[in-house]
């Protein structure tokens, strides 16, 4: 039953979507100013995150820059984790674009001689998770700082060339907006070094350049691949008659489609993205994602007379009757038909006309299945040896498992500077062709992962290559019959994370294309584990990594897994796991799962789990069997080719088993209050019917209250939708606030301070100390990198943060979870500090090879505005042994006291005290054991409290 809700008068205005529009040009640009003076204004940027990795797995290569006349340097550009460093061969990274106003990265250029950076923000392989970028970034002192160069509303630059005769000259192929259409897109070229731009290849508002390359002695010389494509959030075209491969002999000013259908290249609809390669002045190669369909073939003959999906799409009923029980009872199972379809019920169901036999295809097939079961022609590599006037296709047969049905994903090839007939190509494997693309061979090692974007060639070592995968770096000395794995950023690509309450205890994440992980969370992230053989974090499954729920009463129970729904409850102490993703009935339509698939145990008990995918489905035994205890909770989603219409969010009230909310991707919020008996859409009077439900969170400090998150990505929308409700969705209020323009993925709510919010977008962490009335810059420490998830770990008082490219941030919150409305009121609050235990190694090294060991108390404190504070260390009869006079910012400030004496405070505490007070090697005295006091006084307030010395 639907019921319909009435408008609160809480809101100020009506709240309308509609479809929602992209976010103009000069509202992203002004975020990125407001977020800069946020930065320097936050109450929190005293407090600083700490990466805890992991790092092993790494995360997605976009390009790679080598000094060609020093190949161990060079950099390497992470799809959404910045751009990294190495001068030693990729042994150790640096990373040198922390202080940029992105992470997201499509493609790199450098100036070797002097030193340039070119970065072309946002990724441009079109995926679900490629990040819109800000433009073009500069850098002239090797990434020590960075200028906007323009091309913002770009959001992703496929390819960039500088000219080495002229490097003012520089051409940039723009993708253009990945969910809309816009007009920044196409190639641009600048004779400036970027103070001024001129459009010199303009295809349509949906179609962008998504290469460019040059001949390598001969800038003038130029091809460009246009790419016209339509991502939406239910269906991706990447395909269109736009596609097309243009030429310029100016350097990039003036430009000519050569792919005419007379050239011998495809045209039509069926163009995918196209990738290039220039050998020299006449031989040119491209390699092609065709969309077009494979022609006929005939029907091969089965290996064996098993049944196979596609029998039963044309078999009768009488045909289907006639089938023997076991045969058809091999096929169910080997195909994971529930237990209770078997034989004997089937044909009964098929009988009386409940099902049809074509109903058991449609039950192996969903909204998912197209994307692999789609007979398209894939990959396929062209050459031209007259300088792009004709074409001739080189492989013979079907390049099959490389692209598979996502080309769009990848799409690259090289050539080996000296010798043309040797071309590589880039996809799911990393394959060689020896004879010019005619035959291939697989040069992926066991080392290396699968889905590969970047490749560099050294010209002058034979065998000598750089990779960059969706794993990160690999090096071959040999051509690709052996590989070096170099990943040593963090720049994990998270989903999701959470924690459990091990002492200590393990942080949880899945990750893009990298499986599902666990870790402490305080391990140390070092190279020690090359020797050891025992790296800190354990994989728990490979794919991508999705969403995971830890079994409060046993930390070893774990559900977890990978893509669309495909879920399993793992026992890590007896090595095992269980499938447990729900199954539709035969007869049903399947159940729609959306790429993160949304799980939930329950907080009243660890046995229920929930799992949604249109429907919500409940467990009461850890997924044995299902329930399915709803109708379709979304707005119904849209035909396509994504899976769409699907659940993306759930949550249970802690006050009340039963009391559940939804959220899908397209829009609908429901509720019910009895275990799913009756649900009620609570999000009509959002007016959203397209928006993302990014995240919906029952409260745990009212029962009435929920908190709900938009989120306007696939509409390239940055709008912070932040929403909160205090009567169950009846009405909302915005709390979005002054939270700069980015697309909002996760909002959590502080469990002991109700007042305490915080909120992941795109860009950033913000917190709020007032429900969401204003908020905080929350990076210290954290670069410009999406938000994911956000976990607090409740005993010890953690926040951690999943980033989508940098892996997992901590830091503690306990400071955070005291401030109050009435602390806030205060003009100056000292923290109790943390007690420490005394060491007579205190300045003391082991030996000269070793730095001595100091200790510290941090001195926490919170002022209501700027100024000078003194502090003071006395003893418990005021003797004063140490004091500073510190500049404090507004907020939470940290001064760190070495727990010494100070010149006069050591001849004071020996006037009043007839001890012997020994110097430590590093020249210092340290106090002895005792409580102290701490005075702090400073805008006109006085505080103080104690901390001991045990």
């Amino acid at each position: 039953m639907k019921k319909f809700l009435f408008m609160c008068l809480m809101f100020s205005g009506t709240l309308s979507f509609a479809q929602p529009a992209a976010t103009p040009q000069n509202v992203v640009q002004n975020a990125l100013v407001q977020k800069k003076q946020m930065e320097e204004s936050s109450v929190v940027k005293n407090i600083v995150f700490t990466n805890i990795g992991p790092t092993v797995m790494s995360g997605r290569i976009v390009d790679v820059a080598v000094n060609p006349k020093q190949p161990t340097e060079f950099y390497a550009a992470y799809a959404s984790g910045g751009l990294w460093y190495t001068n030693n061969n990729g042994t150790t990274f640096t990373p040198v674009m922390d202080n940029a106003s992105t992470q997201n990265i499509g493609d790199i250029a450098v100036d070797w001689q002097s030193g340039t950076i070119w970065v072309g923000t946002g990724e441009n392989n079109s995926s679900r998770s490629s990040y819109a970028g800000v433009g073009l970034l500069k850098s002239t002192d090797k990434g020590e700082t960075w200028q906007n160069m323009g091309l913002v509303d770009a959001h992703h630059i496929g390819r960039i060339l500088i000219n080495p005769e002229n490097t003012n000259e520089v051409v940039v192929g723009a993708t253009g907006h990945l969910y809309s259409a816009n007009e920044e897109r196409g190639i641009y070229k600048t004779t400036d070094g970027g103070k001024t731009w001129k459009k010199t290849l303009f295809v349509n508002d949906v179609t962008g350049i998504i290469d460019v390359a040059m001949v390598p002695t001969n800038f003038n010389v130029q091809y460009a691949a246009a790419w016209e494509k339509d991502r939406k959030a239910w269906n991706f075209s990447g395909n269109g008659s736009n596609s097309a491969i243009y030429k310029s002999i100016d350097g990039g000013s003036n430009w000519t489609k050569i792919t005419t259908k007379e050239s011998g290249f495809p045209t039509g609809e069926g163009v995918g993205r196209i990738g290039l390669a220039v050998f020299d002045e006449n031989t040119v190669y491209a390699v092609h994602d065709s969309q077009f369909r494979r022609p006929a073939e005939a029907k091969k003959k089965k290996a064996s007379n098993d049944l196979v999906k596609d029998d039963f799409k044309t078999m009768s009923t009488k045909e289907f009757l006639a089938l023997s029980d076991s045969k058809l009872n091999n096929f169910l199972k080997t195909n994971g038909f529930h237990e209770k379809h078997r034989a004997p019920n089937v044909k009964q169901m098929v009988r009386v006309g409940t099902v049809k036999p074509i109903d058991i295809a449609k039950y192996l097939e969903d909204a998912n299945s197209m994307l692999f079961d789609t007979p398209v022609v894939g990959a396929e590599v062209y050459r031209s040896d007259d300088a792009g006037k004709t074409w001739k296709k080189t492989n013979q047969e079907h390049i099959d498992n490389l692209f598979y049905s996502y080309g769009y994903y990848f799409a690259q090839i090289r050539v080996h500077p000296k010798n043309k007939d040797e071309i590589y190509l880039a996809g799911v494997p990393l394959i060689k062709s020896n004879d010019g693309g005619k035959t291939f061979d697989n040069i992926d090692g066991p080392n290396v992962h699968s889905d590969h974007h970047a490749l560099w060639i050294n010209p002058d070592l034979k065998g000598h290559l750089i990779n960059g995968n969706d794993g990160g770096i690999n090096i071959s000395y040999d051509d690709g019959k052996n590989w070096i794995k170099n990943n040593s950023p963090a720049v994990g690509q998270f989903y999701a994370i959470n924690v459990d309450d091990e002492k200590p205890y393990n942080v949880y994440g899945g990750l893009q294309d990298n499986g599902v992980w666990v870790g402490a969370n305080n391990a140390r992230e070092s190279v020690r584990w090359h020797q050891t053989g025992q790296y800190p974090w354990k994989s728990l499954m490979g794919g991508d990594g999705m969403q995971v729920q830890i079994d409060s009463r046993n930390a070893n129970i774990v559900y977890t897994g990978f893509q669309f729904g495909n879920y399993f409850r793992i026992d890590r102490e007896n090595d095992s796991q269980k499938y447990i993703q729900p199954k539709h009935n035969l007869g049903e339509s399947p159940y729609r799962f959306n790429w993160q698939t949304p799980i939930l145990l329950s907080p009243h008990n660890q046995d229920i789990l929930y799992l949604g995918g249109n429907k919500l489905h409940r467990s009461f035994n850890k997924g044995d069997n299902w329930e399915t205890i709803s109708g379709d909770l979304t707005n119904g989603g849209k035909k396509g080719n994504v899976a769409y219409g699907t659940l993306t969010t759930i949550s249970e009230s802690p006050f009340a088993f039963g009391l559940l909310y939804t959220g899908s991707d397209d829009g609908a919020i429901q509720l019910t209050k009895n275990g799913g008996a009756l649900w009620e859409k609570i999000s009509d009077n959002l007016k959203n019917d397209e928006l993302w439900v990014s995240r919906v969170v029952a409260s745990a400090h009212k029962k009435e209250r929920v908190y709900v998150t938009l989120n306007g990505y696939r509409w390239d929308d940055y709008t912070p939708y932040v929403y909160v409700s205090d009567d169950y969705g009846k009405s909302w209020k915005n709390i979005g606030g002054n939270i700069p323009a980015s697309p909002v993925n996760v909002i959590i709510e502080d469990p002991e301070n109700e007042n305490l919010l915080f909120v992941g977008t795109d860009n950033g962490l913000y917190v709020s100390f007032n429900k969401g009335n204003t908020w905080n810059l929350f990076t210290n420490g954290i670069p410009a990198v999406a938000v994911h998830d956000l976990v607090i770990q409740p005993t010890a008082k953690d926040l951690l943060v999943g980033t989508h490219g940098r892996s997992i941030y901590k830091t503690n919150i306990a400071k955070l979870q005291e401030m109050t409305p009435k602390m806030l009121a205060k003009k100056l609050h000292l923290f109790k500090p943390e007690n420490i235990k005394h060491s007579s190694r205190w300045g003391n090294a082991q030996s000269t090879r070793f730095r001595p060991n100091t200790p510290g108390v941090d001195i926490n404190f919170y002022a209501d505005k700027k100024g000078s504070f003194t502090a003071r260390i006395l003893t418990m009869n005021n003797t004063e042994v140490s004091s500073v006079v510190v500049d404090g910012e507004k907020g939470f400030n940290v001064l760190s006291y070495d727990v010494a004496f100070s010149k006069t405070g050591k001849s004071n505490f020996l006037k009043k005290n007839k001890v012997k007070l020994k110097q430590a090697k590093d020249g210092k005295t340290y106090l002895p054991k005792g409580v102290y006091k701490i005075e702090l006084s400073g805008n006109g307030a006085k505080t103080a409290t104690k901390f001991e010395i045990k």
